[in-house]
């Protein structure tokens, strides 16, 4: 599992360094650069796999490798140091320190012109607070990752729209959001008993922006023992913030497990999955659901669950039209938590470009007591091996959203309930927009099966309380330890919401 506290520390981080701005000349750039275009980091990364693995850089001085959370985030950026700091461009860059878990060293490179020139470490681009010791003069330790800042919310006032940092981990908010899931470079043996391999960005290109531009390009180089990759990120910020990955992947060797587009979250308890919390709120989640457009057009969505034991699940499909872990309950009384504010965390949708072919999405989640733990993955697995010497292309989009992109031409599911009676679970499915705002009860019924237990007590009807439908039904399990269920609204052969998946286990 990650823990979330320390992804989550660049918000805290960038509240206080604004409160204290300090005035000096942004980071320095070496004055000899290298030529850079659109295949430089695919022949780097290329090249890379083609050689043994050699793991990243962690040699830190021992005072910042010995940083608690705490004490970590008492070193800060100085935000008049950023990068294109008062240059009238639409995009700023802080860089991030080392220390504490993010020992790993990134290298950060300035485009510029079609040269590529490295951004020096230089302990004067942060402040060192309540105690923490600088590292020694002439160290160069190069950075941890870095965030971007941009108009978002105003445009006289330069946000926080994106943050890498940590292994492949990058978060990005749209207007009005909070960070909450994250998306991965690659995911690799997620959910596998031989234990999860976790690559690294090492390296990245960040593209001067040119005035009034209205995104910002970023390159990064990805290694780990199984595999090396390029990725190009173009990011747009605006009411749904837009990341369009362009990634070049190249096996070390053979890849049976690779997770393309991973996407992760955390989800502790919620009305579906209420078991051993005793909490003042009615649910502590980042993401509520996985949605999925399979090739055949067919909507699905799965909520989330908190298992007592990990749970891996996968679906099929050729062509996936999008996927992504979404959170669709948006009132403050959902969550009734006025710091962590969970009505305001992203949706994240992927939405792939081109035929990725045959293959699956997986679900994988962990059991979590705490809500500090990133305990959701989601990601893309092809069918075919990956081959060692290969080269595998994949472009898509991340939307940091409110939802799935686009209008709502069936019913989606806004809440799912489920509770204890008589021996039995009774399960409430909510289930708006799209037709399910005025829906007519000529030719409309519910579907309900199970792949065990027996299903009773379906019922249909309106509900005024949320301008939508309900659709409510018991199951039996009869002494099984696990029901595969699907539920959908039909008007004869023709779909009218979504189809509602979910696996119970006791």
């Amino acid at each position: 599992m990650i823990d979330r506290r320390v992804f989550l520390i660049g918000t805290t981080l960038l509240a206080a360094a604004q409160a204290t701005p300090t005035h000096a000349q942004a980071p320095s750039a070496g004055e000899e650069g290298s030529a850079f275009d659109a295949g430089t980091v695919r022949n780097l990364a290329r090249e890379l796999a083609s050689r043994p693995f050699k793991a990243a850089d962690r040699t830190l001085p021992q005072e910042l490798q010995k940083l608690s959370y705490d004490a970590y985030r008492n070193i800060r950026f100085n935000p008049d140091r950023a990068l294109w700091h008062g240059q009238g461009l639409p995009f700023e860059a802080q860089m991030l320190h080392r220390g504490f878990l993010f020992a790993d060293r990134v290298d950060i490179h300035v485009v510029a012109g079609g040269k590529a020139r490295r951004l020096a470490y230089d302990p004067s681009l942060f402040r060192f607070e309540h105690g923490v010791t600088p590292p020694p003069a002439g160290l160069d330790l190069g950075f941890s990752g870095f965030r971007l800042h941009g108009a978002l919310n105003r445009p006289d006032y330069l946000d926080e729209i994106v943050v890498f940092q940590g292994a492949s981990y990058f978060r990005a908010v749209g207007k009005g959001q909070g960070y909450g899931s994250s998306a991965r470079g690659l995911a690799i043996k997620t959910g596998s008993s031989a234990g999860e391999e976790f690559p690294v960005f090492k390296a990245f290109w960040i593209e001067q922006p040119p005035s009034g531009g209205k995104s910002i390009v970023v390159h990064a180089l990805l290694d780990s023992p199984s595999a090396a990759a390029a990725h190009r990120f173009t990011i747009q910020p605006g009411d749904t913030t837009i990341t369009t990955v362009e990634m070049s992947l190249y096996p070390r060797a053979d890849l049976s497990e690779a997770g393309i587009g991973g996407l992760t979250s955390m989800f502790l308890f919620g009305p579906n999955d209420l078991m051993g919390f005793d909490d003042f709120r009615p649910a502590v989640r980042d993401a509520q659901g996985l949605a999925m457009i399979d090739g055949s057009g067919e909507h699905l969505w799965r909520p989330l669950t908190n298992p007592k034991r990990l749970e891996v699940s996968s679906f099929q499909s050729t062509n996936m039209r999008g996927f992504g872990l979404m959170q669709r309950q948006r009132s403050f009384f959902d969550y009734q938590d006025l710091e962590a504010r969970y009505e305001k965390r992203p949706s994240l949708w992927l939405e792939p470009i081109g035929d990725w072919g045959e293959g699956a999405v997986h679900l994988v989640e962990i059991p979590t007591p705490e809500e500090v733990h990133d305990n959701i993955v989601a990601f893309w697995r092809p069918k075919d091996t990956l081959r060692k010497g290969g080269e595998y292309n994949y472009t898509y989009r991340l939307h940091w959203a409110w939802d799935v992109p686009g209008p709502a031409s069936l019913g989606r599911v806004s809440s799912t309930r489920a509770g204890a009676m008589s021996g039995r679970r009774l399960f409430v499915i909510d289930l708006v927009d799209g037709p399910m705002r005025d829906l007519a009860p000529e030719g409309v019924e519910a579907r309900v099966s199970t792949s065990a237990g027996e299903i009773s007590n379906v019922v249909l009807q309106q509900n005024p309380e949320i301008q939508g439908t309900r659709l409510s039904f018991m199951l039996d399990p009869k002494g099984t330890d696990i029901a595969e269920l699907r539920a959908g609204v039909f008007r004869d052969q023709t779909a009218l919401s979504e189809t509602w998946i979910y696996r119970w286990t006791p």
